[in-house]
């Protein structure tokens, strides 16, 4: 197992040509110490884990890692369904102001269409997210401020990967002097 920077995970995520429709996340604070677990699973990608704390109120820091090339039974137990209310989005700026206006309008046309039609939260996030190209959203099981059923579940079944990011992670805070975070 490769550990890597949090970043550079999540540009993974970002360059995978793969339905942005079928992601799935699980998030909630970390069992120990300052940060946060974050789950992302794709059926054809496979799962990563991501731990990260907040440096300061402007710089987040983090490691992750690959934990699984496939989503089994048990993995596809823990992570959300389709009708689970919280939603995640990886977003990426648009490149320029061509495309930053060309998003703009078909973001415009979304948010009109469900303005005059009956709609459903869910169908507005993926539609809105559809038109600002999100590479990668869906459902997310969350607790901001404790530990989802599902975040344990995964630690649990991952825990030699959780022991080792826990370890990186630890060493990112001791080199940062963070300590128990910023107030």
């Amino acid at each position: 197992m490769q550990v890597r920077d949090w970043q550079d995970i999540l540009e993974d995520v970002v360059d995978r040509d793969v339905d942005p429709e079928g992601w799935r996340a699980v998030a909630g604070d970390r069992a120990s110490g300052v940060g946060e677990d974050l789950y992302l699973a794709h059926p054809r990608v496979g799962l990563y884990a991501l731990k990260t704390y907040a440096k300061n109120p402007y710089q987040l820091r983090g490691v992750g890692s690959r934990v699984a090339r496939n989503l089994d039974d048990e993995i596809g137990s823990y992570l959300p369904n389709e009708e689970t209310p919280s939603r995640f989005a990886v977003r990426s700026p648009p490149s320029d102001e061509e495309q930053a206006k060309s998003v703009a309008k078909r973001l415009e046309t979304v948010v009109q269409t469900h303005a005059d039609a009956p709609t459903r939260p869910q169908d507005f996030f993926d539609d809105v997210m559809d038109a600002l190209e999100s590479p990668a959203f869906g459902p997310m099981a969350y607790d901001q401020y404790d530990r989802p059923d599902e975040l344990e579940g995964l630690t649990d079944t991952f825990e030699d990967a959780d022991t080792l990011l826990d370890a990186e992670l630890e060493e990112l805070i001791e080199e940062d002097d963070v300590g128990r975070g910023f107030m």
